[in-house]
This record gives C-alpha cells, sequence and structure tokens, in this order.
C-alpha cells in the first residue's frame, strides 16, 4: 500500500475531490492508494512522524526538501497552476496596497514557508523584513481568513489558489493589498525512493487523467483544469534553485 499525502494548503471543501481523485489514481495504476488529507500543518507533520509518506502532492518548499534531503522523485505538477501568493488585508482597512504596512505591522502566517518567503520578497518594496514585523501564528489559511476579518492583524500572506477558493462572503470581507507574479513554481507530486518501482506507472496516471470524463471532471473541482504534465529531474532542479535564490 501507498500512503498518498496532500498538502493541508487547501479549502476542506476539496477533500472529498481528491477522494474521488485517488480512486481514479487507484483505477488507473491498480495500486493500493491510502489518502492523507492533514486538515492542518501540525497535523501533516504528526502524519509524516507516524507513517511512511510514499507519495506527496507537495508545495515547493517542501518538495525541495524532500527532493534533496530525502531523494523522492518527482512525478508530476498541475498544468499552468502557479503557486502566486496574495497579501491581504480586511475590508475596511486604511491600507490600499502593502507598501502601506507600516513597521510592526501584525501579518498572519500558515507554516507555508514558500508563501512567507514570497510574501517577504513583496515587502522589500515597503522596507520591511522579517525583523520589522510581528507575525501571529495561523494553523491553516482558513483560519488566518477568520482571524484577518476578526482584525487580530493588519494583513495574512496566503497562497493565491486558496484566498480563491474562500467562499464569497469570506472574500467579501477581506481586500488583496499585492500578488505575486512569480510563474515558475507550483505544488509537484513526489515519489518516495523505496516506491521507486511504481514510478512510470504514476507517471501516466498522473498525466493521462484528463483523457475521459471522469477525470477531467474531478480535476476541473480541485482547480486543476488542464490536468498535469511530467515532471522530470532538471524541470525539478531549476524550480529548486528558484526557490533557493528567494531564500538568498
Amino acid at each position: 500500500m501507498l500512503n498518498f499525502l496532500i498538502a493541508p494548503d487547501f479549502p476542506p471543501e476539496n477533500f472529498s475531490g481528491w477522494h474521488i481523485f485517488n480512486t481514479l489514481l487507484q483505477k488507473r495504476t491498480g495500486l493500493h492508494i491510502h489518502l492523507l488529507t492533514p486538515s492542518d500543518f501540525a497535523e501533516e507533520a504528526q502524519m509524516y512522524a507516524e507513517k511512511k509518506v510514499d507519495l506527496v502532492y507537495a508545495n515547493p518548499f517542501h518538495a525541495a526538501e524532500l527532493i534533496r534531503r530525502e531523494g523522492y522523485l518527482p512525478v508530476a505538477r498541475p498544468i499552468d497552476c502557479p503557486d502566486e501568493m496574495v497579501i491581504a488585508t480586511y475590508a475596511d482597512a486604511p491600507f490600499q496596497h502593502s507598501d502601506e504596512l507600516p513597521e510592526q505591522s501584525r501579518i498572519l502566517v500558515t507554516d507555508n514557508a514558500d508563501v512567507r518567503l514570497v510574501g517577504l520578497r513583496l515587502l522589500e518594496s515597503a522596507a520591511l523584513s522579517e525583523y520589522d514585523i510581528r507575525w501571529e501564528k495561523a494553523a491553516s489559511f482558513q483560519a488566518a481568513a477568520r482571524r484577518l476579518i476578526g482584525g487580530e492583524a493588519e494583513a495574512a500572506f496566503f497562497l493565491a489558489s486558496a484566498y480563491r477558493g474562500f467562499t464569497a462572503g469570506t472574500r467579501s470581507r477581506l481586500r488583496v493589498l499585492m500578488e505575486s507574479r512569480l510563474e515558475d513554481i507550483s505544488h509537484v507530486v513526489v515519489l518516495h525512493p523505496d516506491a521507486a518501482a511504481h514510478h512510470a506507472v504514476l507517471c501516466d496516471a498522473f498525466t493521462q487523467m484528463m483523457n475521459d470524463k471522469s477525470g477531467e471532471m474531478v480535476l476541473s473541482d480541485l482547480g486543476l483544469a488542464k490536468g498535469f504534465e511530467q515532471l522530470d529531474e532538471e524541470e525539478a532542479e531549476f524550480m529548486i534553485d528558484l526557490m533557493d535564490t528567494l531564500r538568498d
């Protein structure tokens, strides 16, 4: 059996879609695949501590660690779904742009390290470094939105796809201050080296998921309307190098 973990970057409403996706993945591969859908980053860490995670739909920061430190193999990535991030505030805040955020602003963040990394790059134009900010930890993007609406911070960092996945009512009580335009980093699927024998069949299953109506429908429901493309080692290394450049 393979354990397939989905990064906790997506709203709970997507969980049913991932279960349908996993059912199709098992049919196309003939493999027994157990889906893991942690609700937040603490639960994700607990799952890694308790069991071997064979297959991961990981954010780019975590994917870089899994590939370079643990030898995970790149499998696939969604087509035209870059991991852009959003800096947002509450609807009636006095700020019109992230450049207007003052020193010691309270900013809500999750444990999604790549979102925080890109957000800090966007704040460079405001002359704010990580030491000029009062960081407020949130368990999830949904929790960050609730707390921001409640006035617990001046701004929050969100994965853009997570922000757009909020209900219309939630978005109406928030306002975007700035959004990234990187285009070259995205969530990716990676495979534990102990499961390398399944690499080819999994690559085929992910990249061919769009080839019938059931696959097309579930991918659309998950916001992955164009499906997946295979990710080779060179492309994965390019993305990791880009993440390293953002860190420097």
